[in-house]
Parts: C-alpha cells; structure tokens; sequence
C-alpha cells in the first residue's frame, strides 16, 4: 500500500478512535484492502478519471418498481429498462433490494443477499450488463429483525457493543429528530430491559461506530458493493452515524473522517466507484460533505433544489431559485451535484430552512395538502413539532389547488382516475398537455444545471399520487411508492392520449439532448444571468469552452418575450444560433438577442 494512503488512513482512525486504538485498527483494514486488490486487480486499476460526463444520468428505481406475474421483478425491471431506456439514461439506481423488515427496503437484515422475493445477485448483474449500477449502503441502521440485533438480545458477545445503549435519565433533548418518534425504544434483552438507539423507527436499530469492529464491517460491505458492480454507493441517513451525548449528534467531525476514511479505502482498492452522501440538512451542512474537494463525497445530493424549484414555479419567480443557484460552486474537478427534484421519499423543508422564508414553506405545506398529499413531522429541541418534508407526487406538486385538476380529492370521492378526468377520449386534452409542459420545464431545470441528474422512475413515467397505497400502509411516504403493473405500464406508454406517454417523450427527448451537447458537462462551466423573474436563465459551457449553450426555462403561465443584451453572451453576430430541442434557429437582432418563450417553455439555444 503507497505510504499516503497508509498515513491517510491512520490519520482518520486517530482522530476518530484515538492514538492508542488506531494502529491496530488501520493494520486491520490495510489487510482487508490487500486482500480485497488481490482478488479484483481489474477495480483496483480502474482509472477514476472520466467518471462520469454530460451522457451520464442516473434512474432511481426500486427493484420491484415494475412486476408482471409468474417473474422475478428484478428480471421484469431488467426487460423493461432495456426496451424503454437503453438511449435514454446510463446508470440505474437499485434502491435497495436486499432482504428488510420495513420502510420498503431501508430496514435491511442482510447486506449481502438479495432480497429473494426480488430474484437474486444474478439479476442483478444483468441490469449491468446495459447499464452503470449505483446500490445503497444503508449503514446507518440494521433492522431489528437482523442477525446482528438478534445476537444482541440475546447476549452474544460479538455483538455486544454493536450498537448505542442509553442509560435511563440521559438528556437527548439536544439530539436531532428527523421524525415525532423518540430518540431511543426499550428491549428486552437476555441482560434485562435495555435503551437503544433508533433514529428513524423502532425497527431500524442505529449502528455504533464507537465500536471500530462496526466500522471494518461496514468497508466490508462497501467491497462487496464494489465486487458486484456498483459504480456509485449512496450512503443513506450517514449524517446520523456518530453519536455525541450532549450535541445535536448530526454532521459530528467524526463523521466527516468517517466518510473520508470510507473515500481512501476505495480510492485504493476500486478508485472507479464513487461516493455519493444523501443527508437531508440545511444547504450549507449539506454541500460540506464535499470536504475539500478530493477527499470527501464525489456527488452529494442537492437537497435545496427540489423545494426551490416548487416554489419558483409556484409564485411564477425565480429569484430565490436563481440566486441559490449562484452559490453552485464547484470544490473541484473531481467533485459534484448529484441533482434530482423527485425521489422514494418526500420533497424536504429543512434544506430551505435559511433560504425561504417562514411564510413561503408554510403556503408550501397548504398547497401540499389541499392536492391531496401529505406533510411528515420532525420534533424541535423545544418539544414542538414542524414540517420535515412534504409527502406528494413531483407532478402533481406542481398543480394549482383551485383549478379542476388540482382538485384531487374530490376525484378520489368520485372513485375517478385523475388522468382519465383530464383525457378527452378522442385527443389529449389542453390540460393534459399543460400539466405535461410544466411539469417537463421543471425536469429541464434540473436537466441543464452542473453536475449529474437522478431521475426517480415515477418523474420519467409520469405518476401521479397514490393515495390509495398510503391509506394501505398508513404512511405518508407509499403516496410516491406505487408499484406498477408491466402490461398497464406498456399499454399507457403506448397511448399518445395518455400522460404518461406525453411525459416520457417529452422526458426522453430533453435526455438525448442533454447527453449529445458537452456544455451539459458536470464539471462544465455555468453562470446565472438575470434576464427576466420568470425565466431561470443558465449559461452552461464545455470543460474546453468551445461548446456553449444558453439555457432559459419560463416557470410562468405567461409568454415572454425577452431581450438580452450581446455584451453578456459570448456569440457572434454574424453566427446563426440553433435552439437544441425543437430546432429553431435565432440571430442576434442589432445589440440584442431576441427569444419569444411561450407559457412553461424550454429553450436550449447552442450558441
């Protein structure tokens, strides 16, 4: 092993175990990442270079998203993505497919298996014959169920120190909770009636990486991750891992150096696989797991951006939007966004906490219930409780509550499908295409600004709520969780009279755009201009500046007709300047470039 990465090593571990326990901790790494380079040359020599570029867009999907009867999902999801996505997105995101106990996969008993119900490692490896692979390390929490847990209850040595116990009286009122649950659930236990630490639910045990034993099993996963075809591991919740009686115990030092330690060890063993951090927090605590650049996350999930850009297409203004979007920096040539405006779980408030404003995340939280979703609650310091995130469909997120098709309850009432309320039997209704307009500006949004985008299976096909689903489960999260039908899936997508078909063409053809134009680089170039407040105006460029694209997005029900000035675009204009997705062409009219955008439209003019 090189002497940096050795003395990379043992610096995490002495600062977070201390001097006396690191040596003999960072021996038993190193050995198991030898190990681990011997068996797989071919990762350990991968070049990390080039990871990835304006072609690579990422579907996060669960792995029984799609299922036909008599077939394994994984292997219907396999069929499904090779017919349907093969030109459209690179890299699939398994959300995980493991074998869990709640939370549709994020209660994992067994990190290694997968989930039989789903099919089997083979499967698996199939959808990477086509695709690039992102899995989730869940390595928070271990579900209650777990062997580890149960070998905890019982009194097993081995995992005696395995996870965090809690003296009855401590004060926690400090820690941060994500949800109105407590901090800690009682077991019993061979030893009696015991406090364990559970951040999430009580069937989802938190891991304890004061324990190195923890740790080390943890890089094992990792490896095995990385053995089975994973390009990108998603840590999930890994803001909660240290726990630090007396402090809010989230984005703790210790867990910096954790993840950084997690970065050397596959820097060196399978330097191709990325690190991408999902913590749900504040902006600012959010891009900090970049670290400085090299040494942290490579991706972290830009957790602003999905509320932001609700709340520009809800009040018709980009301001807020835009000037977040300046902030957008780059710590350098090896790290970036990981953008995405949908996922499994809801639209979160407390990345926005110190950029909207109180009134604008509470008219937020009406809207969100008057389409017929719901809001999630997170308990304060204080005893109180407020919003934590908001439980709704993207596209139907973006409806106006007092127009018919915001009015999703009363068709719940009706026992009528909102889409088949919108269709006109004979041809897609306005409303319809409306609804697929808008709801694409915002996908182009996130499409055209640096970094790579994750799209969630339900945004590319067009879902809707699923109210019925969340009654079922009695939780609010299974409202953007629906698992479909592969023949009714197929049938809609087929039918230019449906939603679906409307927004997975239109979703398609924005994606073969974006991967054919270098400007879209996630390392590329990009500036904020202020042309008008309804329209989000980005310039992308290319990493050697010869390809640049003028980006504008009208969040408004408005037309416009805008005029920009020659001096802040680098175009000549003598040059003619072709809009990418409809091909329009423009020229420079005098000292002013002129662009007529219609109401929600989308103009990416290659300049």
């Amino acid at each position: 092993m090189p002497p940096d990465i050795k003395k990379s090593l043992f610096d995490h571990l002495t600062f977070i175990y201390g001097d006396e326990s690191a040596e003999y901790i960072c021996t038993r790494i190193i050995e198991r990442l030898e190990r681990f380079k011997s068996s797989y040359p071919d990762l350990a020599s991968c070049s990390p270079e080039n990871r990835v570029s304006e072609r690579d867009s990422i579907l996060i999907t669960y792995g029984d998203m799609v299922q036909h009867d008599g077939q394994p999902p994984l292997q219907t999801l396999t069929d499904f993505l090779q017919k349907h996505l093969g030109e459209v997105v690179s890299t699939i995101h398994i959300l995980p497919f493991y074998p869990y106990s709640s939370d549709d996969g994020f209660s994992v008993i067994d990190y290694r298996r997968v989930n039989p119900a789903f099919g089997n490692w083979e499967d698996v490896s199939r959808i990477g014959d086509n695709f690039r692979l992102m899995f989730d390390a869940v390595v928070n929490h271990i579900s209650a169920q777990s062997l580890e847990f149960q070998g905890f209850l019982k009194g097993d040595p081995d995992f005696d120190e395995f996870f965090t116990v809690i003296e009855p009286g401590t004060d926690l009122a400090r820690v941060f909770r994500p949800r109105a649950t407590p901090v800690v659930t009682p077991f019993k236990t061979n030893a009696g009636e015991k406090l364990v630490w559970t951040t999430f639910s009580a069937d989802q045990i938190d891991l304890n990486y004061r324990n190195p034993d923890v740790l080390i099993e943890v890089i094992d996963i990792m490896l095995f991750y990385a053995a089975n075809g994973a390009d990108f591991i998603r840590l999930d919740a890994v803001t909660y891992v240290w726990k630090e009686i007396g402090t809010n115990c989230i984005n703790m030092p210790r867990t910096h150096r954790i993840v950084q330690l997690l970065r050397t060890a596959l820097d060196f063993a399978a330097p191709r696989v990325a690190i991408v951090t999902e913590t749900n927090v504040p902006h600012k605590d959010n891009i900090a797991y970049f670290g400085d650049g090299t040494n942290e996350a490579q991706m972290v999930y830009n957790f602003a951006l999905p509320m932001l850009t609700l709340h520009a297409f809800h009040t018709g203004d980009v301001s807020t939007l835009s000037a977040w979007a300046r902030t957008l920096d780059l710590p350098s040539d090896q790290a970036t966004f990981f953008n995405f405006l949908a996922c499994h779980d809801g639209i979160g408030m407390l990345p926005v906490k110190n950029i909207l404003s109180i009134e604008d995340r509470d008219d937020a939280v009406k809207r969100t219930l008057e389409l017929g979703g719901y809001v999630s609650y997170k308990s304060n310091e204080d005893g109180s409780q407020s919003p934590y995130e908001l439980n709704i469909n993207y596209l139907d997120a973006l409806s106006d509550p007092i127009s018919p098709a915001g009015k999703l309850e009363h068709l719940d009432e009706l026992n009528i499908n909102f889409l088949d309320a919108l269709t006109d039997p004979k041809k897609p209704s306005e409303d319809l295409e409306l609804l697929a307009k808008r709801f694409l500006a915002t996908q182009a949004i996130m499409l055209a600004l640096r970094g790579v985008p994750g799209i969630y299976f339900h945004s590319l096909f067009g879902s809707q709520n699923w109210r019925a689903g969340a009654e079922q489960t009695g939780r609010s999260r299974t409202i953007n969780r629906e698992k479909l039908d592969l023949s009714r899936l197929e049938e809609e997508l087929g039918d230019p009279e449906s939603l679906r078909y409307h927004i997975f063409q239109g979703y398609s053809k924005l994606l073969k755009v974006r991967t054919s134009n270098p400007a879209f680089h996630p390392y590329g170039g990009q500036w904020v201009l202020d042309i008008h407040p309804s329209v989000l105006a980005l310039l992308r460029t290319s990493i050697d500046q010869n390809t640049r694209t003028l980006c504008l997005h009208n969040v408004s029900n408005q037309s416009l007709k805008l005029s920009v000035d020659l001096a802040d675009l680098p175009i000549s204009k003598a040059s003619p300047n072709f809009e990418i997705i409809h091909g329009e062409e423009y020229h420079p009219d005098g000292d002013a470039f002129r662009v007529t955008l219609a109401p929600y439209q989308v103009a990416w003019i290659q300049l």
